[in-house]
């Protein structure tokens, strides 16, 4: 029998994605409905209240497709980009609107409500953020629902960073938070996927996915350090480091409580202690 990934696949007993007829059992099959993330990051939750586990957060401009709402205001549904399943708000939600021509490319930008950034900002933008581009006047571009930019911050939706660990790196300092995508907060599998999602790379949520589908197997030949480059992943259980230098581990980790640069070996020995060994190092194509 197919098992299915609760975390990637939109059934509950009581209802289910139309396309699982058949393979999943629910009391109900439904059709879902593609909706847009309006708010600048969206929590999704295992369960529909605002104290439950933050399992991963879904960016401005996400496309998420919803299976079902509650009386409290929330929605259930899938993640378009990664396929996480899980409950959102339902105010962060909306119709989809114009598509989206540009990115957010800075680690966080600021969106004015006129031509002045003296005004009082309206909202904070993370990377990676999606937004409908109407035209850009004197450094500044103006959405299409009316909010003021800095063109600077900005980048056309194809255009792609060069090297997914300088992406990272602009996260050093930044808290370690379970879930979290952004500069305020995110945890390793997180930092991953975010800097990888600029350099144009699609990847998956959490760290046992990412090893599972992530670029090719690096055999290490004798020592360890030989054998890694700039950019590798390396991975634990429950835990996903990048190779910024063959000495040093760039990774968003609990012990530290933030992103850090460490030492390579420090960080096996720690890690080691707790019970837990290198279960495999992968590389990117570049």
């Amino acid at each position: 029998m197919q098992v299915f990934d609760p975390r990637l696949t939109p059934a509950r007993t009581d209802l289910a994605a139309k396309h699982l007829e058949g393979k999943v059992p629910a009391a109900r099959y439904v059709e879902g409905r593609v909706c847009e993330v309006i708010a600048a990051q969206a929590p999704m939750r295992r369960e529909p209240r605002p104290d439950a586990p933050l399992d991963t957060e879904a960016l401005k401009g996400e496309r998420v497709t919803i299976y079902d709402r509650n009386a409290e205001g929330w929605a259930w549904g899938q993640l378009v980009t990664d396929g996480y399943v899980g409950w959102l708000p339902a105010s962060a939600l909306a119709l989809p609107g114009v598509a989206a021509t540009h990115k957010v490319a800075a680690l966080r930008t600021l969106v004015f409500p006129g031509p002045s950034i003296k005004l009082p900002p309206i909202e904070a933008l993370p990377l990676g953020a999606r937004v409908a581009v109407a035209r850009v006047h004197e450094g500044m571009a103006i959405t299409q629902t009316g909010g003021y930019i800095p063109a600077a911050h900005l980048t056309p939706i194809d255009v792609n960073e060069r090297d997914f660990v300088a992406v990272a790196e602009r996260f050093i300092g930044v808290p370690y938070l379970w879930g979290g995508k952004t500069a305020l907060g995110l945890d390793c599998s997180g930092l991953v996927q975010i800097a990888l999602a600029a350099a144009g790379v699609a990847c998956p949520r959490d760290s046992d996915m990412q090893e599972a589908a992530l670029g090719v197997p690096v055999a290490a030949a004798g020592d360890l350090a030989d054998s890694l480059e700039r950019g590798d992943l390396v991975f634990f259980k429950g835990h996903v480091a990048i190779v910024q230098a063959r000495e040093n581990f760039l990774h968003a980790n609990a012990h530290h409580m933030a992103v850090v640069t460490e030492p390579i070996a420090d960080a096996i020995a720690r890690i080691r202690v707790t019970g837990h060994e290198i279960t495999s190092v992968r590389r990117i194509a570049r």
